[in-house]
Order: C-alpha cells, then sequence, then structure tokens
C-alpha cells in the first residue's frame, strides 16, 4: 500500500493520457519521462526499455480489466518504485478477457525488491476488480485524483454487518405519518446544486437529442390514440403539453431526476375505459375526468405520506423484469403493428411504394441506430469518433432516413401527425368546469380513481425500481416516497385543465439512464460480452432540456410534420430492443435453443440445476402473457391488479425452489463472481 500511496502523491510516478500507438512506444516514452524527473539514471535507460520489452514478448502482463503489470528488476536501480500510466487510446495487449489494455502500474526495481512488490501487485488486482475506483482512474486529472480514488476504494471494502436481507435504500418504513417523504427530501437535497453542475457534459448533449425524439415520438402517437379513444376530448395537442409541464416541473423537484415522465400504455388504457363508462352513464367525461383525477391525486399523496412505497421492497428482479419486458414488448409491438397496418391498407388508402418505403425507413432507422450504438466496441476510427457515433446513433438514423424520405418526396407516407397551431382538440376552453356532472359523480368517482391510484403507484414506483437498480451504480440515492407525492400532485393539476396523466415511463426512463451512463465491457468465461454501467452522471439537466424541446416543438409543429411516421417506428423497434439488453429474463429464455454443453457460466448455471432455472423461466414468460392478454383485453382497467399480484406469485415460489436456487436466480444484481476470473 505504501508504494502506491508513493506513486499517487508525487506527480513524476504518474502519467495520465499518454498518447502512444505501441506498447514499446509507451515504454520509451515513460522511462525517458523518469530519467528527465532523475529517477533513473540516463545510462540505465536503454536496458530497461529493452529488458521490458522483451519480458513482454516472452509472458504478455495484461492481465485484464484494462490493466497491465509490465515489470522489470535489475541491480542498475537502487530504488524500487511504481509508475502509473494511463493510455491516451487503449492498446491490445492480449489480455484474457480480449479487452484492450489502458492502465499501466509498471514496477521496478533491484532484484531484491521483488518480493517486496508482491503485496503491491495484490493491491492493484484488488483495487482493479472495483468498477468506480476503475471509473475513478479514467476521469482523473491529477495525482491527488488518484490518491483520493484508492483512499475511497479502499474504504468501501473495508469489512461491513452484513445483514441477510438488504432493505434497498429510501424503503425502510419509519413509522412516522411524512417520515419517508422527508427522509428522501434529507437525502437528495444535499445533491441537489450538483445535479445541475453534472449537466454540463458532451454525454448530455446526445443525451438531450436521442431522448427529445424518443419521448417526442410515443407523446404525439399517444396523444393521437388518446384523441381517438375520447372522441376527441383529449389529443396530441394536450399530450404535448402535459408531457412538457409535467417533465418541467419534475426534472426541477424530483428527488430522482433520471426518471422520465410522459404517456403510458396502462394509462391510456384506463382513460379509455373511463371514458367509456361515462358514455354509459350519459355524464359528461372531463367533468369526471377532473374529479377521478382530484381523487387519484389525493390518494396518490397519501400512499407517499403513509410510506406505502415501502412496499416495493417485496418487489424483486422476478417482478421487474416481467414488467420490463411487457414494456419493451409493448414499443416493439406498436412498431410492428403500425408497418404491419401500412400493409394492410394496400387495396385502400396506400400504394405498394408507400409501404415498401416506409419498410425500408423503419428498418433502416433501426439498423443505423443499433449499428452506431455498437460503435464503441468497434476496432475502427479514434475513440471519440467512436463514443461520438454512439451516442448520437440514434439522432443520426433520424436525421438521415428522414433525408431519403424527403429524397424520394414522391412517395406519399404519413407524416408526423402534429396539429397545426396550439389550442385544445375539440376548440374548449383550457379550465374544466367540475360542476358539471350532478353529486353523485363527485362521489362515485372515488371508485375509479382507487383503481387508477393504484395504478401510478406501480408504474411510478416499479420504473423507479428499475432506474435505481444497483446495476446502474446510482450514487446519489433514491426519493420514492417525494417523487410519488409529486406525481400525485401533477395528476391534480392535469386533471384541472382537462390535461392527460404522466408518470414515470419505463423505456424512456431506462433509455435516459443508459445515455448518460459510462460503460465498459465485461467478457464471460463463456465469451458473451455484457456491458457493464460504471457511473451514470445524475443531473437534472438533460430531464429540464428534453421537456422544455417538448414544450418548443409546439411552435414548430409544421417542421415536425417533415418526419415520416416510418422513421419514428423505427426508433420505437430501437428503444424497444435496446431496453431488453441486460434483462436476465432473456437471457434464461435463450438458454432454451442454446446446446447445454455451450451455456455461459453464469452464477444461476453454477449453482441451480438447469430444470429448475427453465422452469423459473417458465413461470415468469407465463405471468408476462397473462399481463399481455389482460392489458388487450376488456379487463384492461385491472391491469395494475394483476401487476399487483406477481409479488405473491414471486412469494409462492419458495414452495417450488430451494431458498439458495431463488437467491441466485432472484439476485438484485450480478454477483462478482459472474465476471471474467482474470485474477
Amino acid at each position: 500500500m505504501k508504494s502506491l500511496y508513493k506513486t499517487f502523491s508525487n506527480p513524476d510516478t504518474c502519467l495520465l493520457d499518454l498518447s502512444a500507438s505501441t506498447i514499446e512506444s509507451a515504454f520509451e516514452q515513460t522511462i525517458r519521462h523518469l530519467v528527465e524527473c532523475k529517477l533513473i539514471a540516463p545510462g540505465a535507460e536503454a536496458q530497461i526499455v529493452n529488458g521490458l520489452i522483451q519480458r513482454e514478448k516472452t509472458s504478455p502482463t495484461a492481465i485484464g480489466h484494462s490493466l497491465s503489470t509490465p515489470h522489470y528488476y535489475d541491480d542498475l536501480m537502487i530504488d524500487q518504485m511504481v509508475v502509473f500510466v494511463r493510455l491516451h487510446d487503449a492498446l491490445n495487449m492480449g489480455a484474457p478477457d480480449h479487452l484492450a489494455t489502458r492502465y499501466l502500474f509498471i514496477l521496478l526495481g533491484p532484484k531484491s525488491a521483488t518480493s517486496d512488490h508482491l503485496d503491491t501487485l495484490a493491491l492493484i488486482v484488488k483495487l482493479m476488480s472495483d468498477h468506480d475506483f476503475r471509473y475513478d482512474l479514467s476521469v482523473a486529472e491529477s495525482p491527488d485524483d488518484l490518491k483520493a480514488a484508492m483512499e475511497q476504494s479502499i474504504e468501501r471494502s473495508r469489512p461491513t454487518k452484513i445483514t441477510p436481507k438488504q432493505i434497498p435504500d429510501g424503503l425502510t418504513r419509519t413509522g412516522r405519518f411524512g417520515g419517508g417523504l422527508i427522509g428522501d427530501l434529507k437525502r437528495r437535497l444535499p445533491y441537489y446544486w450538483s445535479d445541475f453542475r453534472d449537466g454540463f457534459n458532451a454525454k448530455s448533449i446526445a443525451s438531450v437529442l436521442f431522448l427529445y425524439f424518443a419521448c417526442l415520438a410515443p407523446t404525439v402517437t399517444f396523444g393521437g390514440v388518446m384523441s381517438a379513444e375520447t372522441g376527441g376530448a383529449m389529443g396530441a395537442v394536450e399530450m404535448i403539453t402535459t408531457t412538457a409541464l409535467c417533465g418541467i416541473i419534475y426534472a426541477l423537484f424530483s428527488g430522482q431526476p433520471l426518471i422520465i415522465l410522459g404517456g403510458t400504455g396502462p394509462l391510456l388504457v384506463f382513460t379509455a375505459i373511463l371514458f367509456e363508462l361515462c358514455q354509459q352513464f350519459q355524464v359528461p367525461f372531463l367533468p369526471t375526468f377532473f374529479w377521478v383525477g382530484l381523487w387519484t391525486s389525493m390518494l396518490t399523496i397519501l400512499f407517499a405520506l403513509t410510506d406505502a412505497s415501502c412496499l416495493m421492497r417485496y418487489f424483486t428482479r422476478f417482478t421487474d423484469e416481467i414488467f420490463a419486458a411487457l414494456i419493451s414488448f409493448i414499443f416493439i409491438y406498436k412498431a410492428v403493428e403500425s408497418l404491419i397496418a401500412i400493409f394492410n391498407d394496400l387495396d385502400i388508402n396506400q400504394h405498394h411504394d408507400t409501404a415498401l418505403l416506409s419498410l425500408l425507413l423503419a428498418l433502416g432507422t433501426f439498423y443505423i441506430a443499433i449499428t452506431l450504438q455498437g460503435m464503441r466496441r468497434s476496432r475502427y476510427m479514434l475513440p471519440w469518433m467512436r463514443e461520438f457515433l454512439a451516442d448520437f446513433g440514434p439522432t443520426i438514423a433520424l436525421g438521415a432516413m428522414t433525408l431519403v424520405a424527403f429524397r424520394l418526396h414522391e412517395v406519399d407516407l404519413d407524416i408526423l401527425p402534429a396539429p397545426d397551431r396550439w389550442e385544445t382538440t375539440s376548440g374548449r376552453d383550457w379550465l374544466v368546469n367540475p360542476f358539471a356532472v350532478p353529486m353523485w359523480v363527485r362521489f362515485a368517482a372515488l371508485g375509479p380513481a382507487l383503481v387508477g391510484s393504484i395504478l401510478v403507484f406501480l408504474d411510478q414506483n416499479i420504473t423507479a425500481r428499475l432506474v435505481n437498480a444497483s446495476d446502474n451504480q446510482l450514487k446519489k440515492g433514491s426519493a420514492y416516497h417525494w417523487d410519488l407525492a409529486l406525481v400525485g400532485a401533477l395528476i391534480g393539476v392535469c386533471s384541472t385543465f382537462g390535461l392527460p396523466w404522466t408518470v414515470a415511463a419505463t423505456v424512456r426512463s431506462l433509455n435516459h439512464v443508459r445515455s448518460l451512463a459510462t460503460v465498459e465491457e465485461s467478457v464471460g468465461s463463456g465469451g458473451e460480452r455484457r456491458d457493464r454501467i460504471l457511473r451514470v452522471r445524475e443531473n437534472r439537466i438533460t430531464g429540464l432540456a428534453i421537456h422544455l424541446m417538448i414544450g418548443a416543438s409546439l411552435l414548430l409543429l409544421p417542421l415536425l410534420k417533415n418526419i415520416p411516421m416510418a422513421v419514428l417506428y423505427g426508433l420505437f423497434l430501437f428503444m424497444g430492443i435496446v431496453s431488453m439488453r441486460g434483462n436476465q429474463f432473456f437471457e434464461r429464455l435463450s438458454l432454451w435453443t442454446m446446446e447445454p454443453s455451450l451455456y455461459p457460466a453464469t452464477h444461476y448455471t453454477r449453482r441451480v440445476p438447469i430444470s429448475m432455472v427453465h422452469l423459473f423461466s417458465l413461470i415468469q414468460l407465463l405471468c408476462l402473457l397473462i399481463l399481455w392478454v389482460v392489458k388487450e383485453s376488456p379487463l384492461g382497467i385491472l391491469f395494475p391488479l394483476f401487476i399487483a399480484m406477481l409479488v405473491p406469485i414471486r412469494i409462492s415460489l419458495g414452495a417450488i425452489f430451494k431458498p439458495s436456487y431463488l437467491e441466485a436466480l432472484d439476485a438484485d444484481e450480478f454477483p462478482e463472481t459472474e465476471e471474467t476470473q482474470w485474477t
């Protein structure tokens, strides 16, 4: 440990962002630097460089996690030292995990120093197994930053009291009215100003441009469907307005600003069913919607004040994976269904050219976006170019395919159904008259409001659980109770103006997190590759900018009409596919079609019989199918209750699976043993 402290305390033994195209060049520049700093005698330079190179040729020192530990011992050197080098561009040094090497810890000294450096080498390996330490190494600007990173890593590794089942952050019941909400404020307020500072970054720009279109597309689409389902009472204008208004307020005052608010499928189903009930009872829809919204708002805020979100501790990866898979399928299904509809209308409104070009635009958008996102792992171009293309891939895809459609303007295409100007869809006043319904409706609204509040509670908190998952490496803490109360208050405001409700949107929120993440690639023992998040730039700037731009879209409606819907369908498909990544449910489903001898050596395949793994996946698949059927059936208003039923189903699995099996299959995060065995 003393050797590393000495290294990080001396600027002469820390070389940051060394430009070298070969490892030989890196050695030469490093030793020359040490000579200039009078840490090595000039006469020994050539021999030390040659010794390091020969050692590398004989037995490569790259051991994985982008780390290499070159070493050379000769009595020409009097003092032992460790030199840290961070390369500007990673080099392929033949690491066992096949990942390029960027960090060099060069060990030098007399032959007698060999045994002393063994402890140092063990500490280096231990430090490099810490995800946060590797991230800190990548962004350090001075030796002081390196030393602070090492101290923080050592502190994190100190033994702590282990509990059988640790309750997630913010989900411990306080037993006091409003206790959880106050705890959320105390936890998140110290980070409020840093949430703004951390947003000034190039990655934030890419996130805003991608999420702007990714959020605007479903906003307008849901608005168009809402108009059809409510007889024009609420449409695209209202949906854009409520998304912008609620999104801006949420970005400024929420506890977890990475969550993106928006219209969701379950809320759309609930609103449509409420409209049908109003038709049946011959009562005006918008005033009824106001009273349902008012009751829903009060119930949701009551849930927040009574720590009801603590019930989310009973939701596990089992329920999260099913819910996330359902939302992913909704996006994919929407894209595919819309494209099929174009082909089905060939004999009615569409031409064969329209159908074919729409398909090509959608697939082209998806292909470009998914290909550019994979550029991070490419060996072509410079690193900053690959990072740029990966971050801006969806935006580039949308622009490129829109340009193609513009060049082929002879073909009629469905374009983004944006309204012409900012006014209500039906031409009504913005403010709803709540007294336009009989007295009994005002109290009867409590019934549907109870179901609606359960839907908001589950939709908001499940998405918050997915965003705050430990795999995402968030550092600033959660705020389940405060955010739920804020969403409840916004529902009351929206109902007053006849605006659709917004809640945490799962796919958009997860894409927001991933667009702000710094990731590294890890390779499993079976050769499978996985992106591991090292750090996410938690901030409020991106969410604020996204919704300000959505609001500004109301002033640019004629320009938005140049975007073909087929391009947006391709973006839907991209979002759905990308959000499936990292979902262990799909990884386990893939085992059904894989040769057993080629199964990856994951933590669950090593610890759980394969038959039990398949049974667990089958149960999840059946639950997913049931949820999908309910969502599409006339019982759609009961959809929240079926989501809640996933919890007792998960608890009942204890009668089928051994506790150790469930612990492995339903782990909150990938265990460390899941990583490549490189030590």
